[in-house]
């Protein structure tokens, strides 16, 4: 029996951007109380200004990383980012999607964990 091979990704890049919002005052907060929808509205603009072909800015629920938020993810490559403003979303958009490096400075690591939940 042959194996069949996968079709090419129909996307290059997908973008998630956290927009879950939870109720004011919540220890862990929200992305979106933290201005995440705004931020992905401008990348979603940006990302077609610049010609980014393959790129798919996505809106998600909660990615777990509330307290660094607003938090996003690209992937195939799996890189987390913690952008604040409009021009870390260029500076994204520009070093990552566009020449294929890192915002070293924006980035979330393995080293960026949440407080235990019992404190």
């Amino acid at each position: 029996m042959a194996e069949l091979a996968d079709p090419p990704p129909y996307f290059r890049a997908h973008v998630f951007v956290c927009c879950n919002r939870r109720p004011e005052g919540h220890r862990r907060g929200s992305c979106a109380a933290r201005g995440s929808e705004a931020l992905r509205d401008y990348m979603k603009v940006r990302a077609k200004e610049l010609g980014l072909e393959g790129v798919r800015i996505n809106q998600a629920g909660c990615l777990d990383r509330c307290e660094f938020g607003p938090a996003m993810v690209i992937y195939p490559e799996g890189i987390w980012y913690r952008p604040q403003t409009r021009e870390d979303i260029d500076e994204i958009l520009t070093a990552h999607l566009q020449e294929g490096g890192r915002v070293p400075r924006l980035m979330l690591t393995e080293k960026d964990v949440p407080p235990p939940k019992h404190a």
